[in-house]
C-alpha cells in the first residue's frame, strides 16, 4: 500500500508524475474543481460577511470518493495543483471536502508546486512542500464571488429590460463594449480621399522607387494631394521639371539592432498563435494544457513546456544556461550574446516566481519530436520552441539606407532601403504584428549603389489614389493585446473572456474579426448608459489590482467586497425601478412613419434591430434597418400572382429581416412566402433515401445543403454534394471543397473516409 497520495487536476498530469515518483507515492486526478457555489440566490451571503455556499461537482464526486479510500492507508497528501490562484483554490476547496468526508483526519497535508513536469522538477517540489497559501484562495474566491454578484444581480435585469436568456459578466462587459465602440467608429467612420506622388527611377540597371516628400520647396503630407486634377498637375510639373533625370542629393547611411522578443507569456502566445497559426485563444491554451501535462516522446511522458498560464517573462537560470549551450553547439558562438539576455515583465503585479512559457529542454527540437506530435501539437510546440531560443541569440544587425532625390531645385523625393547584414535572432523567429503594421525588417529593400551628385535615369511618375480606412476590428490577438494594455483581465481568463461573449451570442467572429451582434450593441448600451462605472475600462482593471493586493496578503478580501457591493446592489435596485424596457430596446429616430406620420424608433427584435413604428401596434409599418427608407415606403407590385389563401394581389413586402413576398390583404390575410427559396441539387438524401439535397441560406446567409425532410432528417452539409458513389468507401454522394491551398478537390463527407482528388468542375468553363 502506497504511503503518500498526490492529488493532480488532471488524469493526463498524473500518468507524467506517477513514473518520477517512487512505489510510495500514488498520484490521483481531481479531473479541474470539485465544488462551486450552490446555483441559486443566497449562495453568497451579502449580509454575513460574504459566507460563501458550495456544493461538490456532481461529475467529479467518484473521484473525490476514490482520493478519500486511498488516504485511509495513506501518511500523508500533498496536493500537486497547477500553480496559480486557481490551483490553490482547487487544493482548498479539496482539503474542505475531504474534511467532511473525514477522509483527512489528523494526517499532513503538503502543498507542492512545479512550474514544468520534468523529474527534477517534481522531485524537487516533493522534497520542498510548503503550506496551503491562503491569500492566493482568498483571492480566488473574492473573484468567485464578485462574478456570482454580478451575474445574478444583473442577468435578471436584462431580462426585464431587453431579452430573456440573456447574461452580464464583470470582465466580458468591458471586453465587449471595446468591441462595440470600435464597430461605431467604423460606421461613423468618413472616408477621405488622398493621392501619393512617387518616381521610378534606375541606376546601374536596377529600377526602385521613391516617394515624394517635398514639392516647389512645401512639404508633402498626407492630404496634401486630395484629388485627380491636382495630381495630374504635379505629376505633369514633376515630368517637364525633371526632363528624364533626378539628382541624387544626399546619402545616409546607418546601421542599426534589433533585439529579439521577449519569452512567450499567456497573452502574447494567444496573440502570435492567433497571427501565425489561426488558433482561438481556446485552442491555443487546450494545445498548452496537452503540451505542458505531457506527451509521450519515446522516452516516457514528458511535459514539454512549462505551465502557460503566466504573466512573467522571467527564465530559470539552469533554463537560460541550457538554451545558451544550445545555441552554441548549433548555430555558432557568433550567435551567441557575451552575456544572458534578460527580460523586464511589464505588469506590476506579474508573480516573479513564475516563468515564462517555454520548452522544457532546448534539445527537444520540434523536428525530433514531431512523430509523436498532433499537428496542433507540433505547430504550437514550434512556435514556443523557436521564441525561445531566440530570445537568448544575437541581435541582429539591419544595414538601412535613406536617399533624397531632387527633381529640378525644390521638389524632393526619398528612397528607403535596408539590408539584414547579421540576422542573429531572425534566422529562427520573426514576431508578428497586427492589422498588418511594421513590415519585418527582415525584408530586403535593396537600392543599387548611388553616388552623391550624380544624375540617375527618371522611367516615370506614379500618381495613386487612396482613401483612408477606418479602424480595423478587433481580431482575437488584438483584442487580447487590449485587454492587456488596459489591465482586463488575467492569464488565466483571456480565453474565457473571448469565449464566452461569442457563447452568449454577443459578437460573431467572421473572417477573423470580432462583429458585434445586434444583442451585443442593445446590451452595451444599456450597461454603459445606466452601469457607467461597472463596464469601465479603468474601474475593471483596478479591481482587478485589488485582487492582485489580496492575493499579497495586502488587503482583506471581505472589505473588497463590502465595497463593491453596496453601491453596486442600490444602482441594480435603482434601475430596476425607473427604467422601462423601451428606454433600453428602442432609439428614437429623427422621421416620421410614412403611413401614420407617428415617430419612428430603431427596435430589437427576435432576429436583431429593425426600424418600427411607434404606433405599434395600430401601425405595423416596420423596415430593414440597414435600407435606404425611400426604398420600403410602401409595397411593390408582383406582376401576375395572386395569394393562395384568398386570391388578393400579392406583393413584395419589407420586414425587419429584409424583403418578402406578402398578401396585399394583410392584415387581414397573414400569407408570406420567403424569397429564400430551396433549391433543388439533384442529390438525394443518403440517410433517409426519400428526400432530396437542397441548396439553403442561413440566417446568417451562409449557404448550406440539407434533406427536404429537415428536421425529420437532420442530413446536413456545408460543402456542395455531386454525384457518387465514393470510390473507397461506396458513400452514394461526394462533395465539392475549394481551398487556397489545396485547390478544387472532390471529397468524401463521411468522417471515417479520408478520400479526395483533385477536381474541375465540368460546369466551369476554363479560363
Amino acid at each position: 500500500m502506497s504511503k503518500y497520495v498526490v492529488v493532480v487536476e488532471s488524469p493526463a498530469k498524473s500518468k507524467t508524475i506517477k513514473k518520477y515518483l517512487g512505489k510510495d507515492f500514488v498520484v490521483f486526478a481531481s479531473y479541474g474543481h470539485v465544488r462551486d457555489l450552490v446555483a441559486k440566490e443566497g449562495a453568497v451571503e451579502t449580509d454575513n460577511d460574504f459566507a460563501m455556499r458550495y456544493e461538490p461537482i456532481d461529475r467529479n464526486a467518484k473521484h473525490v470518493d476514490v482520493i478519500v479510500k486511498a488516504l485511509r492507508n495513506a501518511e500523508a497528501l500533498y496536493l500537486a495543483t497547477d500553480p496559480d490562484r486557481e490551483g490553490e483554490a482547487i487544493s482548498w476547496h479539496l482539503c474542505e471536502l475531504l474534511r467532511k468526508k473525514r477522509g483527512l483526519k489528523d494526517k499532513p497535508v503538503y502543498r507542492v508546486v512545479f512550474h514544468e513536469i520534468t523529474k527534477t522538477a517534481v522531485k524537487e517540489a516533493v522534497a520542498n512542500p510548503r503550506e496551503l497559501a491562503m491569500p492566493l484562495v482568498d483571492a480566488q474566491q473574492a473573484r468567485r464571488a464578485l462574478d456570482f454578484l454580478v451575474g445574478f444581480n444583473l442577468s435578471p435585469l436584462l431580462w426585464k429590460k431587453v431579452r430573456r436568456g440573456l447574461s452580464a459578466g464583470r470582465v466580458q462587459s468591458p471586453a465587449l463594449r471595446l468591441i462595440v465602440e470600435r464597430e461605431d467608429e467604423i460606421e461613423a467612420f468618413n472616408s477621405q480621399e488622398y493621392w501619393t506622388i512617387g518616381a521610378e527611377a534606375a541606376a546601374e540597371k536596377q529600377s526602385f522607387q521613391a516617394k515624394l516628400v517635398e514639392y516647389q520647396g512645401k512639404k508633402v503630407e498626407q492630404f496634401t494631394v486630395t484629388d485627380e486634377k491636382t495630381a495630374t498637375e504635379y505629376k505633369q510639373h514633376l515630368l517637364d521639371i525633371a526632363e528624364g533625370k533626378l539628382l541624387v542629393s544626399k546619402i545616409e547611411k546607418k546601421q542599426r539592432k534589433r533585439n529579439p522578443a521577449a519569452p512567450f507569456i499567456t497573452s502574447t502566445l494567444q496573440q502570435e498563435a492567433v497571427r501565425k497559426l489561426g488558433f482561438t485563444a481556446k485552442r491555443t491554451m487546450r494545445t498548452a494544457q496537452q503540451l505542458y501535462e505531457g506527451i509521450d516522446i519515446g522516452e516516457g511522458t514528458t511535459g514539454l513546456i512549462t505551465y502557460m498560464r503566466t504573466d512573467s517573462v522571467t527564465l530559470a537560470k539552469e533554463a537560460i544556461f541550457e538554451i545558451r549551450d544550445f545555441i552554441q553547439a548549433t548555430y555558432g558562438e557568433e550567435n551567441l550574446p557575451n552575456s544572458p539576455r534578460m527580460y523586464k515583465t511589464k505588469s506590476k503585479n506579474a508573480q516573479e516566481a513564475h516563468e515564462a512559457i517555454r520548452p522544457t529542454l532546448a534539445r527537444h527540437t520540434p523536428e525530433s519530436i514531431r512523430r509523436y506530435l498532433s499537428d496542433d501539437q507540433f505547430k504550437l510546440y514550434n512556435l514556443i520552441w523557436k521564441r525561445t531560443v531566440a530570445c537568448q541569440m544575437q541581435h541582429a544587425t539591419i544595414n538601412t539606407v535613406a536617399v533624397d532625390l531632387f527633381a529640378g531645385d525644390d521638389n524632393r523625393f526619398r528612397a528607403n532601403g535596408s539590408q539584414v547584414a547579421k540576422p542573429g535572432f531572425l534566422q529562427l523567429y520573426i514576431e508578428g504584428t497586427d492589422d498588418n503594421k511594421g513590415l519585418d525588417d527582415s525584408t530586403d529593400k535593396l537600392l543599387p549603389a548611388l553616388t552623391e551628385g550624380e544624375e540617375i535615369d527618371l522611367l516615370g511618375i506614379m500618381a495613386d489614389q487612396h482613401f483612408t480606412e477606418p479602424p480595423p476590428r478587433y481580431s482575437e490577438a488584438s483584442l487580447v493585446k487590449t485587454l492587456e494594455e488596459y489591465g482586463i483581465g488575467r492569464p488565466s481568463t483571456y480565453a474565457s473572456i473571448t469565449s464566452t461573449i461569442q457563447d452568449r451570442g454577443y459578437v460573431v467572429l467572421e473572417k477573423k474579426r470580432f462583429h458585434p451582434t445586434d444583442v451585443g450593441r442593445v446590451v452595451t448600451k444599456f450597461l454603459t448608459k445606466y452601469f457607467t462605472h461597472y463596464v469601465d475600462f479603468g474601474f475593471t482593471a483596478q479591481l482587478e489590482d485589488q485582487l492582485d493586493s489580496v492575493s499579497r496578503g495586502e488587503k482583506n478580501w471581505i472589505d473588497l467586497l463590502r465595497e463593491f457591493w453596496q453601491p453596486f446592489k442600490d444602482k441594480t435596485v435603482e434601475i430596476d425601478k425607473n427604467v422601462e424596457r423601451k428606454d433600453v430596446t428602442q432609439e428614437k429616430m429623427d422621421e416620421d412613419c410614412p403611413e401614420c406620420k407617428s415617430p419612428l424608433s430603431i427596435r430589437l427584435g427576435r432576429r436583431g434591430r429593425f426600424v418600427g413604428c411607434t404606433n405599434y401596434p395600430d401601425c405595423s409599418y416596420t423596415r430593414n434597418l440597414k435600407e435606404d427608407p425611400e426604398d420600403n415606403a410602401t409595397d411593390e407590385a408582383l406582376e401576375g400572382r395572386t395569394c393562395p389563401k384568398c386570391e388578393k394581389p400579392l406583393v413584395y413586402k419589407h420586414g425587419p429581416y429584409g424583403k418578402f413576398i406578402g398578401c396585399s390583404g394583410y392584415p387581414d390575410c397573414k400569407f408570406i412566402e420567403s424569397l429564400n427559396k430551396p433549391e433543388d441539387t439533384g442529390q438525394t438524401c443518403p440517410d433517409c433515401n426519400k428526400g432530396n439535397i437542397l441548396k439553403r441560406k442561413s440566417r446568417r446567409g451562409k449557404i448550406f445543403y440539407s434533406c427536404e425532410h429537415y428536421p425529420k432528417c437532420k442530413y446536413a452539409l456545408w460543402d456542395e454534394p455531386i454525384d457518387g458513389p465514393c470510390p473507397k468507401c461506396g458513400w452514394p454522394i461526394l462533395t465539392v471543397k475549394t481551398t487556397k491551398k489545396r485547390g478544387t478537390e472532390r471529397r468524401c463527407p463521411q468522417d471515417s473516409c479520408k478520400f479526395s482528388e483533385p477536381y474541375e468542375n465540368p460546369e466551369k468553363p476554363a479560363e
